[in-house]
């Protein structure tokens, strides 16, 4: 089996290979088995990461809004099935586009409208579009086209963001195909008219504030944005230089920093209290948040198979997570059932029911190198396991 030092020379490992700076967590039935960090915050900075180092989540964002999604359904405030037009009225109608048989492209009414369950398994038929690039993507120009009135502003709310995208043609058939994006927009959107306030205020209740999570948020609060590791991109000598910052654009306090609904950033130590929760069965220190059931339900696979590409293998999806359903297609030794995500500057979590266990692990890099290193961090770290 691993030991701490297995784990301590696997992060300096990356430290070694590039990474600016890293943390790992590692918890099982509310007890920590690990916690390391390695590096700087910044590299011309001789702080180290500790404890208090802030990470940007990027998509990592999504399990604490998924989570919230799950808790709000098992009190009855909404079904899977409803479309979501019950909600957001301006979406109760959607098109799509259809391929003719002379390639051309033509679009016409869905069948049916977009569901809750929909959104929660990534099956809206809408994938990001975050800027105006060019691209010859039929279904990327019709959302470029919904967003340039905004994008000229400069800045909107979330509900501004739903109803300039509600009028885009999908790529499918809602609930036809897997497309990662829009969903999580959408979800947000729900979540903030079931609760009637906004979704940085619900998660913060719901989730945040419950469970201790005092460094976790998605606007700058006290000295978060001096906690927050500088984000760095690796240029084509494989030199660190600084990544763009319109990315931390979001975290900052004002109506003029809006752009839809923005992600959160959060400590290795802050983000482990929500995966040990998910990995007990919806409790933490004593505090119960939602069912075990209802978990069982958020690892559920949805896509009938699994990813087919080597960082998923083995992994299906569930509403909001990936989810293990076969551990021999990507050579894991963790658990059936076990479920996390993964973040676009190198996050990585999972939990798992099984050994009530959970790891995470943060850095902030572009490209993340996610490749390499997160299959390492969840091998050595189940191999901490007797």
């Amino acid at each position: 089996m691993s030991t701490a030092k297995d784990l301590d020379r696997l992060l300096q490992s990356f430290i070694d290979r590039g990474i600016p700076g890293c943390s790992l967590h590692v918890m099982q039935r509310g007890k920590t088995l690990y916690e390391g960090y390695f590096g700087v915050t910044d590299i011309h900075s001789p702080t180290p990461v500790n404890e208090r180092t802030l990470f940007r989540q990027a998509s990592l964002s999504k399990i604490p809004l998924y989570t919230v999604m799950m808790m709000l359904y098992e009190q009855g405030l909404f079904l899977m099935e409803e479309p979501i037009g019950n909600y957001l009225p301006e979406w109760s109608h959607s098109t799509k586009y259809v391929r003719q048989s002379d390639g051309t492209m033509t679009v016409v009414p869905t069948e049916r409208p977009i569901t809750i369950r929909d959104v929660c398994t990534m099956k809206c038929g809408l994938p990001y579009c975050n800027s105006d690039s060019p691209t010859e993507d039929p279904v990327l120009k019709g959302m470029q086209e919904c967003m340039r009135p905004l994008w000229s502003v400069g800045h909107y709310t979330l509900r501004e963001h739903l109803k300039a995208m509600s009028k885009a043609p999908l790529a499918c058939e809602p609930g036809e195909q897997w497309i990662y994006g829009f969903s999580s927009e959408l979800a947000a959107g729900i979540v903030e008219a079931v609760c009637d306030r906004p979704i940085n205020e619900v998660m913060r209740q719901m989730l945040y504030e419950p469970l201790g999570m005092t460094d976790t948020d998605a606007i700058f609060f006290g000295d978060a944005e001096k906690r927050l590791v500088t984000l760095y991109a690796k240029n084509t000598e494989g030199q660190l230089v600084p990544g763009p910052d319109f990315f931390d654009k979001k975290h900052l306090p004002g109506s003029e920093h809006e752009e839809g609904w923005g992600r959160i950033f959060s400590t290795g130590r802050d983000y482990s209290k929500l995966m040990q929760m998910l990995a007990c069965g919806g409790v933490y220190d004593g505090v119960r948040l939602m069912s075990r059931k209802t978990i069982d339900l958020m690892r559920s696979n949805t896509l009938g198979g699994t990813f087919g590409d080597s960082y998923n293998g083995g992994y299906g999806y569930g509403y909001g997570v990936r989810t293990l359903v076969d551990k021999a297609a990507g050579n894991n030794n963790g658990s059936f059932g076990a479920f996390g995500w993964t973040g676009g500057f190198g996050s990585w979590c999972e939990a798992d029911p099984e050994e009530e266990l959970s790891i995470v692990y943060m850095h902030n890099l572009m490209p993340n190198d996610e490749q390499y290193c997160h299959p390492r961090v969840r091998t050595a770290a189940y191999g901490l396991i007797e």
